[in-house]
């Protein structure tokens, strides 16, 4: 079984969350995987991204739901939360409000 994370930087997690959840704030990349999904696919995934809440040591080894994984018929689906300047040049600090997320969704086979 795994275990839940402890989540201790709650700062970062409502960043992260709040962007995540609205995709206000930063930009999103869908790899040629998931572009290539059919639309409705696409939509479904899309949501369960946006609403995710099952993080785990596995997924989330920070503790800031920076990252996760879930399953779309059948096929293993990531994402992954980076931090940037607002150039998109730079790696930035996550608790920093202007920070730029780029959230990153792809398959798990092209991780």
């Amino acid at each position: 079984m795994t275990k839940r994370v402890k989540h201790e930087n709650t700062k970062v997690i409502k960043l992260n969350d709040a962007f995540r959840t609205s995709m206000v704030g930063g930009s999103y990349v869908l790899t040629s995987g998931i572009a290539a999904l059919s639309p409705a696919d696409l939509g479904a995934v899309m949501h369960k991204v946006r609403t995710f809440d099952a993080f785990t040591e596995d997924d989330d080894t920070e503790g800031e739901h920076e990252c996760g994984s879930f399953e779309h018929n059948g096929v293993q689906i990531v994402w992954k939360i980076d931090y940037y300047d607002r150039q998109i040049e730079w790696h930035a600090d996550p608790e920093d409000p202007e920070t730029s997320r780029v959230l990153t969704i792809m398959l798990a086979s092209e991780y």
